[in-house]
C-alpha cells in the first residue's frame, strides 16, 4: 500500500488544511505514517511568518529526502508561495502556494504515474476564492478546527502574510455550519474557529462572526466553541455580549497586541495605541469576569529602544494578560519593516525575549493560582501516568486522577492544587 507522511508548521489554519489533505488521501486508499518514518509521499505544509519557520520548512524538505530519496515530496503553503523558485533539483516534486490546495491529491496521483515537477503558484492578491477543504473528522484529536476565514488586508509593516495568503475572504455560512455539524456528528465536542483574521469573518459576505457563532450554537451536541485568535478592533460590543451570555463560547481570547509601546505600534502600522489597548482590555474583563486574555508580542522591532521595551512590559502588566507568545522580530523581504533603519542585533532580541518570557511565566502563574477551589469545565484529551489531562474553557491545562473512560468527555471539576506548574482537580459529583 502507498503510504504518506505529513509535517505541519505554523498556525491553526495550517492544522485545518493538513487535516483536509490527510482525509482526502485516506479516502483514496493511501495509508498515513508518522513523518519520522519512511514514506512514499511526504507533504510539508509550510510556514513563512518568521525566519525560524522558513528554516524549519527547508529542514523538513531535507529530512524527507534523507528518509527516502525516491519519495515524492510535496511542498505546500506560505513558504512555497514566498519561495516559488523552488525546483525539482532541491528534491521538490510538487509546489503549491496559498491557492490551489484542492489540487494536491490529483497532483500526487499524477506524480505516482509520471515523475515530473509540478507547480501551482498564482498571485494570491488577485484571488478571491476561499478553499474550504471540507473535513468530517479530525483524526486522533478531541477538539476540531474549522477554517472559516483566510487572507489579510491589514499590511502591518513587519508581516508577510498578506503577500502569502492573499486578500480577506470567508467560508459561506451554510458551508461552515455543515462542516461543523459533520465534525460534531463524528464525536468532536469542541470546535476551534480559525482564520488569518477570524474576527473579520463574513465581512465580505455581509454577515459577521457573531452571526456564525449564533448559528453554530444551534448544533445539538456541540459543547464548546473556541475562537483561535482575534484582533482587538474585531471584538465589538455585540460579540462581547454574546460571549458573556453564552457559556459554550470559551472564556479565552487570544488577542495579538504585538507591542505595548506607542512608538513601536505606530512603526508597526497597528490600528490602536496603548491607551486604547488598556481601555478595551479592561472593558472586556469587566464584561466577562475571569476571562483569559493571552497575546502575541514581537520584541526587538527596528528602532525599539530600551525605553520602548520597558513600556511594553509595563503595559502588559497593567493589562494582566494570562500568558504571552513571544517572538523576536524576524526580518521578512517585501515588508516595510525590512527597509527600516535601526535593526537590532540578535543578542538584544534574544535577551528581551527572555525577559518577556519570564514576565509571561509570572503572569500565568498568577492567573492559574486564581482558580484554586473554583469549579471549571474540562474537555479531557489524553492519559498521562494515571491522570486524565484536558483544558478548561479558559484554556487552562488541568489534570484529574481517572481512567480512560473520561477521554473525549467534558466534565465539571474543582481545582484543588497548583504545584510544580501543574493544576490538579477532582471531578464534581453529578
Amino acid at each position: 500500500m502507498t503510504c504518506f507522511a505529513i509535517s505541519t508548521l505554523g498556525c491553526k489554519v495550517n492544522a485545518y488544511e493538513s487535516e483536509g489533505y490527510i482525509q482526502s488521501l485516506l479516502d483514496k486508499g493511501y495509508e498515513e505514517v508518522p513523518f519520522k518514518e519512511k514514506a512514499d509521499i511526504y507533504i510539508i505544509n509550510t510556514c513563512a511568518v518568521t525566519n525560524a519557520a522558513a528554516g524549519k520548512s527547508r529542514q523538513r524538505i531535507h529530512q524527507a529526502h534523507a528518509r527516502n530519496p525516491e519519495a515524492i515530496i510535496a511542498v505546500v503553503g506560505c513558504y512555497a508561495q514566498s519561495h516559488c523558485d523552488l525546483e525539482a533539483s532541491e528534491h521538490v516534486d510538487i509546489l503549491i502556494g496559498s491557492d490551489g490546495k484542492r489540487l494536491l491529491p490529483q497532483m500526487i496521483e499524477h506524480a505516482l504515474k509520471k515523475r515530473e515537477f509540478q507547480k501551482h503558484i498564482i498571485n494570491v492578491r488577485e484571488s478571491s476564492v476561499f478553499e474550504s477543504l471540507p473535513i468530517q473528522r479530525f483524526h486522533h484529536q478531541t477538539r476540531a478546527y474549522l477554517k472559516v476565514q483566510d487572507g489579510c488586508n491589514q499590511f502591518c509593516s513587519y508581516c508577510i502574510i498578506p503577500y502569502t495568503r492573499g486578500k480577506e475572504r470567508s467560508l459561506p455560512l451554510n458551508e461552515a455550519i455543515q462542516i461543523a455539524r459533520d465534525l460534531v456528528a463524528n464525536g468532536h465536542q469542541e470546535i476551534v474557529l480559525s482564520g488569518i483574521h477570524t474576527g473579520r469573518y463574513g465581512r465580505d459576505l455581509n454577515i459577521s462572526l457573531r452571526i456564525l457563532l449564533q448559528e453554530m450554537l444551534k448544533i445539538v451536541g456541540l459543547k464548546r466553541i473556541r475562537i483561535s485568535s482575534i484582533e482587538l478592533n474585531e471584538i465589538d460590543d455585540e460579540l462581547l455580549q454574546l460571549i458573556k451570555e453564552e457559556p459554550r463560547i470559551a472564556r479565552h481570547l487570544h488577542i495579538p497586541i504585538q507591542s505595548g509601546s506607542d512608538a513601536v505600534l505606530k512603526k508597526m502600522g497597528r490600528p490602536y495605541d496603548v491607551a486604547a489597548l488598556i481601555k478595551r482590555i479592561g472593558y472586556i474583563r469587566q464584561t466577562v469576569p475571569g476571562i483569559s486574555i493571552s497575546s502575541d508580542v514581537i520584541v526587538g522591532f527596528p528602532q525599539e529602544s530600551e525605553e520602548d521595551f520597558t513600556e511594553t512590559c509595563v503595559t502588559i502588566q497593567k493589562m494582566k494578560l494570562s500568558f504571552l507568545h513571544v517572538f523576536p522580530y524576524s526580518r521578512r523581504d517585501h515588508t516595510k519593516a525590512a527597509e527600516m533603519s535601526g535593526h537590532l542585533s540578535n543578542v538584544v532580541k534574544k535577551e528581551r525575549a527572555a525577559r518577556l518570557a519570564a514576565l509571561s511565566k509570572n503572569l500565568y502563574n498568577e492567573y492559574k493560582s486564581s482558580f484554586l477551589q473554583k469549579e471549571v469545565q474540562i474537555l479531557f484529551e489524553k492519559m498521562e501516568d494515571g491522570y486524565v489531562f484536558g483544558h478548561t474553557s479558559e484554556y487552562l491545562p488541568v489534570y484529574v486522577k481517572g481512567t480512560q473512560s473520561l477521554l473525549h468527555t467534558m466534565r465539571n471539576a474543582v481545582i484543588t492544587e497548583y504545584s510544580d506548574d501543574r493544576l490538579t482537580a477532582v471531578l464534581k459529583e453529578e
